[in-house]
Formats: structure tokens, sequence, C-alpha cells
């Protein structure tokens, strides 16, 4: 089956052009629209049967994820591959559910009303919807193949034809059609004809022939006669003796005249199209428009480019989610919006229960649909999307990374970045807990593997602390665990391949390392935070450009209270920001709460801790602007 619209726009294009390409037919008939709706997947059966007359479809069922109560989740599925049996897929989706082929599902239930087909397969807790998807699509006939055979009979025998090929014999045939139709009607039209010139022969001597009849012993006498006197022919002889005398008024005369004129005209014009072939292709282009005014509707089946799994994102919404990893390895998301917002100083809430001596050593915000490279302290790079990362509970532990990635013993995730395309121009600045920097073209990072890639080649004890996206025309600033500090120019770092090992960024000092990279811009401030709770902003015209590759200068006076520097982040006021400890207590802050310090000086108390608590990460959030619109 297809859409009529689109067929009758390719008998359209087919008139106009016989030889026209089957890419540009493709263009309005895209292929096959069935009544069930669904999606096909992939063109090259279609573009196979077209320019062959044989081809495989692969049809899928429409589904999407829904949001349930207490956080589940269930796939709907609304529409079927053509001649898939609704009763019979959901007793194969139950029967899988019982054999455990399929894992997750909590239950089935068939919706369908008269508003339309509704299955609802809801998910246990913190399933993700993806696998099961492909496992249905795998395992039931919400993925179904349809063959395609265009077979016509031409000239009474059986014949496998193109597309092109099928569109001309229609046409062919409507031509057929309309000159058959048109000499028919011409026959009937000059038989008429001659029937009504009868009658004017007969009205322009109308007191003879009612004298003739009047005079005649019977009908047939009467019919010789007026073949004989007025030289008709049989047939106008018997129609003027049928004729009713209501018919000889002068008004009924004048019908008589304007009908047989427009007959000549209509003769005219058949004979005409007969011997016109722009006029019989002008009918069939006059028909077909008719055809699809009247009957025409929107395509219901979607076609899709090939894909051996669906693709979730399409059946997903663009959420903000609070990314987190243990430093024993267990990661989680969290709508944004869970978070309250905490004043400064504010104990915090418990973001996270975890496992003794476990603690959150990573978190960052990114949206469902964002693709996250993940960087680890062992200077590789592995690939997750947002939507695959199991969404728990704030107090909710998180699932092992290692059952999401193939890490290795002491690997563990340091910088995560969110990417939705990997943009040329592009670069990737990595830098070491050492004070080594590198920059890479993001476009290198583009081919996922399964066990990851490295990103940079370590000196022996050295590990990878952070990465950002730049420009290649930044400027970059690093800070040390021991409040030191560097500003210098990204045009320093020379763009070198994945395995090359970098230059150096800072020179440290002794038992000193580098806890944090960030890429600037005039007009910020820096925020420093210590392990004990300490923070300060420093405007950012406080730290000259220097060379890279120097001892820096100070970025905070490091003391006992303070504690040393555990991480820092360009920021402007506007800006929102989270502290998160060991023990999983979260604080949230805007900037503009954090007090204005030189260099040189300690800062304030941003964040309480609990006897024996220190600070983990911090990590940016949304800008103040951005809290009020959602408010």
């Amino acid at each position: 089956p297809h859409n009529l619209g689109e067929v009758v726009e390719a008998l359209l294009m087919q008139l106009e052009d016989p030889d026209v390409p089957l890419e540009q037919l493709l263009e309005i008939l895209p292929g096959p629209d069935f009544p069930t709706a669904g999606f096909i997947h992939g063109k090259s059966g279609i573009v196979e049967a077209y320019k062959t007359g044989r081809g495989l479809l692969t049809l899928r069922a429409k589904a999407f994820v829904e949001k349930g109560r207490g956080g589940k989740e269930a796939i709907v599925v609304t529409e079927l591959p053509y001649q898939v049996n609704k009763a019979k897929l959901i007793e194969r989706i139950a029967e899988l559910v019982r054999d455990r082929k399929v894992e997750g599902v909590a239950d089935l239930r068939d919706e369908s009303d008269r508003e339309g087909m509704r299955i609802v397969i809801d998910l246990k807790k913190d399933e993700a919807p993806r696998p099961i998807i492909n496992q249905l699509y795998k395992h039931t006939p919400m993925q179904s193949t349809f063959g395609v055979i265009m077979l016509a009979l031409v000239g009474n025998q059986p014949k496998v034809l193109t597309l092109n090929e099928l569109l001309q014999h229609f046409l062919d045939h409507r031509k057929e059609i309309i000159v058959r139709r048109t000499r028919y009607e011409l026959k009937r039209a000059e038989e008429k004809a001659h029937v009504l010139e009868g009658y004017r022969i007969a009205l322009d001597h109308l007191d003879q022939v009612i004298a003739l009849i009047r005079g005649s012993r019977s009908a047939e006498e009467a019919k010789v006669g007026l073949v004989q006197r007025f030289h008709l022919s049989e047939l106008q002889a018997q129609a003027i003796l049928d004729l009713r005398l209501q018919r000889l008024t002068q008004l009924e005369r004048q019908k008589i005249q304007d009908e047989y004129q427009e007959t000549i005209e209509n003769i005219e014009r058949f004979q005409a199209i007969l011997r016109s072939e722009a006029l019989v292709r002008g009918i069939i282009r006059e028909e077909l428009l008719a055809l699809k005014e009247a009957y025409a509707d929107p395509r219901r089946t979607a076609i899709v480019e090939e894909s051996t799994e669906i693709e979730v994102e399409d059946m997903l919404a663009d959420e903000e989610m609070v990314i987190t990893v243990t430093h024993g390895g267990y990661i989680k998301r969290t709508p944004l919006d869970t978070y309250r917002s905490q004043r400064r100083g504010g104990k915090g809430m418990t973001g996270i229960v975890t496992k003794e001596e476990d603690y959150v050593e990573h978190l960052f915000v990114a949206t469902t649909l964002s693709y996250i490279l993940l960087f680890t302290n062992l200077g590789k790079v592995h690939w997750l999307k947002v939507h695959e990362i199991p969404q728990l509970g704030r107090a909710a532990k998180g699932k092992a990374l290692v059952n999401f990635l193939q890490l290795e013993p002491g690997e563990k995730i340091t910088t995560m970045i969110p990417i939705r395309q990997f943009e040329v121009d592009t670069y990737l600045l990595m830098a070491t807990k050492q004070g080594t920097v590198k920059k890479t073209e993001l476009s290198a990072f583009s081919n996922p593997r399964s066990g990851g890639i490295i990103a940079i080649s370590l000196d022996e004890g050295d590990e990878l602390i952070a990465v950002s996206l730049t420009s290649g025309q930044d400027e970059v600033f690093l800070g040390t665990r021991g409040g030191m500090a560097i500003r210098f120019k990204e045009e320093e770092v020379r763009p070198m391949g994945r395995a090359a090992h970098g230059v150096v960024g800072i020179s440290l000092e002794e038992g000193d390392e580098v806890v944090g990279m960030e890429v600037v811009s005039e007009g910020a401030a820096i925020l420093t935070v210590t392990e004990k709770g300490y923070g300060k902003r420093t405007p950012l015209d406080q730290y000259r450009l220097q060379g890279r590759g120097g001892k820096g200068i100070i970025n905070l006076k490091v003391t006992e209270k303070t504690g040393a520097v555990i991480g820092l982040m360009q920021v402007r006021a506007e800006d929102g920001f989270m502290i998160i400890s060991q023990e999983g207590k979260i604080a949230r802050l805007r900037v503009g709460e954090v007090s204005v310090f030189g260099r040189a000086t300690q800062g304030v108390r941003l964040q309480g801790l609990d006897p024996g608590d220190r600070v983990a990460a911090i990590t940016r959030v949304v800008s103040e602007e951005e809290e009020a619109e959602a408010a």
C-alpha cells in the first residue's frame, strides 16, 4: 500500500517525463505507506524494490517512554507494523517475560480504546528502557519484515516491474481507457446528432410531415413514407414517429436546435482528443488531480534511516541532570530540580548514601540527550550517553560504573564533558596532576570504542585531573593544592595527537599538585574552595598573564584552618554552584553570595561540615536568572 497523494504526484512526474530518474521519484514517493502507520527502518529495501521490483522492508512499531508513578518508566506502543495482530503481540511479550528472555518488565496491559491503540509495558524501578525496547524489537513482531513484489499483468502475462515501469504501464492503461471512452462517447454523440438532424428536417417541413403521418394507414407505412419523401434514415424516421407533440412548440424547437449544436461541438472535441496525444495527457492529469483532491490524506508511516537499534533519544525529553560518581565507582543521575537551593554556610541535604569509606568524588550537570566523554585518571577516555546512566533518587547509592564502562583496576573518572556533536576547530585541553598540559582536536575522539582509548600519555605516578573544551585561542588557568596559580595563553600549547605526552603547564614545588584547570575569559572571577569548606572569588584581572611553564603566583593562602585547595572554577556573579562533601552532603549556592577577596587571602566558610568530613568536589549549576524563570 502507498499514499494516494504521493502516488498521484509520482504519476504526474512520470507523465511529464517518461525517463524521469528513480532518485527524483523517491523524493515525492519515498516508500510504502501502511494503514497501521509505524516505521519503515532503512531506505535500502525500498530503493531495491523500486529499482528491481523486489525488496524486503523492515517495519517497526512506534514506541515511546513515559514516566510513571514512583520514578518508574513505561514503554508505550501506539502503532504496529502492517498485518501484526495486537492480541498475539501482547501474548508474545507476556511469554518472553514469563520465560525471562526479557527482564525488567513489571506489568503489561492493553489500554486501547476508541481513541486508538495503546499497549503499556511498565518497567521495574531503575530499569533503563533502551535494552528492553531493543529486546522487544528483536524477539517480537514489534519488528517484522515485509516482502515487496511489484507483480502485474502485462499483455496478459505476469511480469515483475520497476517503479518507473509500473507507473508508465498505469499511465498507458489510463490512456487506453480515455481513448476507448472517448471513442464510445463519440459514437453516441454521432448517433444523437443523426437523430437531431432528423428532428430538424421534420420541424422544417412540419405541415408536410403531419399530413404524411395522418394519411398513412400504419406506422410502418408512415416510416417508409418519411424515408422516401425526406431522404431520412429508418432511425431518423422512427425517432420522428416517437416524437411527443409537446416538442413541436416553438420553445422545444429551439431546445432541439441548441442540443444539436452542443452535440456537434462535443463531436468535434472527441475527435480532437482522439487526434491529439497532448489532450489525452491533459485529461489524465486533470483526473489524477481530481482523485488527489477527493481522497488524498497525510502519510502515516514514517521512514527513518537504517538502524539496528532504536534511537531512544527520539523518545526522551532533554532534561538537566546531576550526574554523580563516587570514589568507589558508583554512578547515577538525578533531575536537577530535585536539589533545593541552600544559603551559604548551610550543611546541605544528603545527596547520596554511600558505603562505608566511600564518598562522592565527581559531580556534573548535563542534559539527558548529551553524549558524555568520560576522562579517567589513567589518561583514557570512555563514551556514555546521559540517558544510559541510571536515574535514581537523592539518597540512592547509584550503580557500579563497571557495568557501563570497561575500567582497569585503579582507573576512575576525573572529568565528564557533555558533547552534542564533534565539531571542527574545537579542541580538548588536558591538565595532569604533575602540571602537564596537552591540546588535541575534538574530532580525534569521535569514534567510540568499548574499552576506551588513550587521551594522553602519562609519566609514572602522574594522573589526568581536568579536561576542557576550547577554541584553540583561549586563555588557560591552572590552580594547585598548595594555593598557587598560573594564567597563560592557550596558543602556547600546540595541538598534539591522542597518544602524545604534552608540555609543562606549571612548575610545581615539591609535594604540590594541580587540582583544577579552567579556560578563562575577561570579566570573570576565579572561585576557589578548600577541603575544610572555605572559599573565595577573586577577579581574573588579579592574575596577570604569564608564560607557560612558570611557577605561577599565589591564588589562596592555605592554612591549617582552611585546609588545602580542593577545587576551583571560573565564575560570574549570576552563576550557581554546588559543594559536595565526602559524606554526601550537598550545598547549592549562588556565586553572588560568595565574598570577593584578593589573591593571597583565606576566604570565608562556604559550607558547614560535620567533624571528620571534607569537601570532595565543586561543580557549576544553573544561573540565578534561570532559577528565577523556573520559579
